[in-house]
């Protein structure tokens, strides 16, 4: 279990918010978390670089390991490079749980691709954009390893196709890989060439605004993995304090939010899942990035709920979702 101290106060500190157990946030300030990781067997071969030394956060890089993997590359056996944030409202998951563990071995393994896991800050130690910010520093570091060619980390000089990048995520992972994608295509990381961003997956992003969708006002009676109180309850942890939903992150079309028309996007795959209550909200942004007219394809899950593609691996709507994965990295839109 970890803490991490916030402003002194005289009064014995009180819980203000409790995410099951997970992560507590106290008056004073300190954040009390629970141990979240965990580790499964896998396929592949994987190893964790850091990429910022400075925050201490890493990355696990993951390569499929058998010669029929390395056949379905179509540039000399290289394969294309899946970026993945992993999910958890902001506040809690890690690379190395074995939701997001076991998710990237398979995909590793089945699309096959070179994939990804990138650590990112949490709130509310570290409130929203930081996450987003690391999102983007993650992405430096990567157009610097493609730059140096053969002198790259030898996994990803032997096995990535840096042509074809693709930034993808889970739940608030995808609300990242939204907001990471549009710096890049909008050229806020002047260091990374656009071009070699093949495309973006988001998978039931974590998407909110002030006013209720028709799915949160009247969630389907089934919903287990995630509630509208526990996402609000996630936004207020970590937003920055006094934001509302509809802030930017929260809501890439909200109020305050920057037009997206202009911008560059590369083509996405947008998963929805039936039974989410952010079903309406997962929706209206495909809807209305196509309306923009940007290469889009809405995957649509009827029945599954928030998460199924991690938390379901068997099941399947996960093989489906992994085959609709494979065919859009492998061919695009």
């Amino acid at each position: 279990m970890s803490t991490m101290s916030g402003s002194g106060d005289n009064a014995a500190p009180h819980v203000v918010e409790d995410f099951y157990g997970v992560v507590k946030l106290l008056s004073d300030g300190s954040v009390v978390r629970g141990d979240e990781s965990d580790d499964v067997p896998g396929g592949v071969q994987w190893k964790d670089v850091v990429y910022d030394a400075t925050h201490g956060l890493r990355v696990r890089v993951y390569t499929p390991r058998t010669a029929a993997a390395a056949a379905a590359g179509d540039d000399g056996g290289k394969l294309p490079v899946l970026v993945y944030f992993h999910g958890g409202g902001y506040c809690i998951g890690a690379l190395d749980q074995s939701i997001c563990h076991g998710f990237c071995l398979r995909a590793a393994y089945e699309l096959p691709a070179v994939v990804l896991s990138v650590q990112y800050r949490l709130a509310p130690e570290h409130r929203l954009p930081a996450a987003i910010d690391d999102g983007a520093a993650f992405i430096s570091w990567l157009r610097g390893q493609a730059a140096l060619g053969a002198g790259a980390d030898p996994w990803l000089a032997e096995s990535a196709d840096f042509a074809r990048t693709f930034i993808s995520g889970l739940s608030a992972g995808a609300n990242l890989a939204h907001h990471v994608t549009a710096r890049v295509a909008s050229g806020q990381l002047a260091a990374v060439d656009p071009a070699r961003f093949a495309g973006y997956v988001l998978v039931d992003p974590f998407l909110a605004g002030v006013e209720r969708t028709a799915a949160e006002a009247n969630p389907p009676a089934d919903v287990s993995t995630l509630t509208v109180e526990m996402a609000d309850q996630m936004w207020r942890m970590s937003l920055p304090v006094g934001a509302t939903r509809d802030h930017p992150v929260a809501n890439p079309f909200g109020p305050e939010s920057p037009s997206l028309e202009a911008v560059a996007l590369p083509a996405a795959l947008v998963v929805a899942s039936g039974g989410d209550v952010l079903y309406d909200r997962v929706v209206d942004y495909a809807a209305r990035l196509k309306e923009m007219g940007k290469a889009v394809e809405l995957a649509e899950f009827e029945g599954e709920q928030h998460g199924f593609s991690a938390a379901k691996p068997s099941s399947p709507a996960t093989k489906e979702f992994i085959r609709v994965l494979k065919r859009f990295v492998h061919q695009g839109i």
